[in-house]
């Protein structure tokens, strides 16, 4: 396994599929990041070299991509602006029930259990 990212990444996996694996790549980041940096996204992540990966890692933190921790923060804080200016959202949030418009009358079960 290769720590990238705060990440541990597959090693016997392809480039493409283990950078989906941190916090914030989904598949399109993740083929975007191969084409860029020249690498064949079904290569595995054991046959880059040192250079190679600390060329990726550098890449990834300077572009503006929201990663791991401070995604997670960013996320805490806007639902905690939804709550504090009182939104829809944030209320909807506060009393544990859907908030993006799905029905309560039968299917609000699963919803309504993550307090």
């Amino acid at each position: 396994m290769v720590y990238i990212l705060e990440t541990e990444l597959l090693e016997d996996k392809s480039i493409y599929f283990s950078l989906t694996k941190v916090f914030g790549i989904g598949q399109f980041q993740s083929f975007l990041l191969c084409k860029k940096l020249g690498l064949s996204y079904n290569c595995k992540l054991s046959n880059l070299t040192p250079d190679q990966v600390i060329k990726l890692i550098k890449f990834i933190e300077n572009s503006n991509l929201l990663i791991n921790s401070h995604l997670k923060k960013s996320k805490i804080m806007v639902t905690k602006n939804l709550v504090q200016i009182k939104a829809y959202r944030g209320i909807r949030k506060i009393r544990g029930l859907p908030v993006r418009g799905q029905r309560t009358h039968t299917n609000a079960k699963t919803a309504s259990k993550f307090r």
